[in-house]
Parts: structure tokens; C-alpha cells; sequence
């Protein structure tokens, strides 16, 4: 079974966060310096919501809101669901798809430890199969002891 733990694993545990407070330009700005989807928006040590690529589009160049003086705080997704290092990866996808969301904080009991994403999710089952594809042939082919 691949968890989220092998995910952050491989990618690192490092996490963008953002005050409530903060303009939703700046939001944007430092999710382009980071090159992620998503920042985790973080009170002191608390998840208060997630903004997000899409709930830019939705929340302001569709409500014909301005970027430099939209705070976070009214545009993020405030209900933010979030998955465990333990959680498996295909258990994630399906939340995903079923929420429509792209992007899960990692919280190991009370402290945000990563964020995973759809992508993320993907490339580690991905990496799965060929393992397992690479094993097979072994097998078959006589290269691999039984």
C-alpha cells in the first residue's frame, strides 16, 4: 500500500503558508516564487483555509475583484479537508475526485507536515506500477529467482 508518507518522502515536507490578512496578489506572488497550486492559509499555527489557482479564477477575476486589495481571507476555502501521513494514496485520489479539489494539507495529528496534490498522487502510483512491471518481466524472463 503507497501512503502520503511516501509521497512527502520523496518531495519534502516543506509547506508554503500565507496570513489571512494578506492581499491576494501577494498570495499569488508567492505561490508563483514557489511554484505551487495552492498555499495553506496558516493563524499562528492554525489552518484557517486553503487558496487555491481555481478560487482565484472563480473568487475574483470572475467577480471582477482586485488582487492588491482582496485580502485572502475572503477568497480562500475556508472548509479545508486534509488527509494524515498514513492515508493511502488511492483513498486520496478518491477524495479528490469526489470534492473536486486538487490540492490536501498533511496534518500529523496537529502539526501540517505537507501538502500533496493530485499530481503528486499520480506520480507515486505511477512509480508503483513500474516497479511492479519491471518485476514481472524479471520474473518472466528468467532474471529474477522465484
Amino acid at each position: 500500500m503507497q501512503t502520503v508518507f511516501d509521497i512527502l518522502r520523496r518531495k519534502g515536507s516543506r509547506v508554503v503558508t500565507i496570513d489571512p490578512e494578506v492581499s491576494v496578489f501577494d498570495a499569488i506572488r508567492r505561490m508563483v516564487e514557489n511554484n505551487v497550486g495552492s498555499i495553506v492559509v496558516v493563524r499562528g499555527t492554525d489552518i484557517v483555509g486553503i487558496f487555491t489557482e481555481r478560487d482565484y479564477l472563480r473568487r475574483i477575476v470572475l467577480d471582477g475583484r482586485t488582487s492588491r486589495e482582496t485580502p485572502v481571507s475572503e477568497v480562500m476555502t475556508a472548509d479545508v479537508i486534509y488527509v494524515d501521513p498514513t492515508q493511502d494514496i488511492k483513498q486520496c485520489l478518491a477524495i479528490m475526485t469526489e470534492k473536486k479539489i486538487r490540492h490536501l494539507p498533511v496534518m500529523d495529528e496537529r502539526e501540517l507536515v505537507g501538502v500533496i496534490s493530485i499530481g503528486d498522487c499520480v506520480k507515486e502510483l505511477s512509480r508503483g506500477a513500474e516497479a511492479n512491471v519491471r518485476y514481472l518481466t524479471d520474473y518472466i524472463t528468467g532474471r529474477y529467482p522465484a
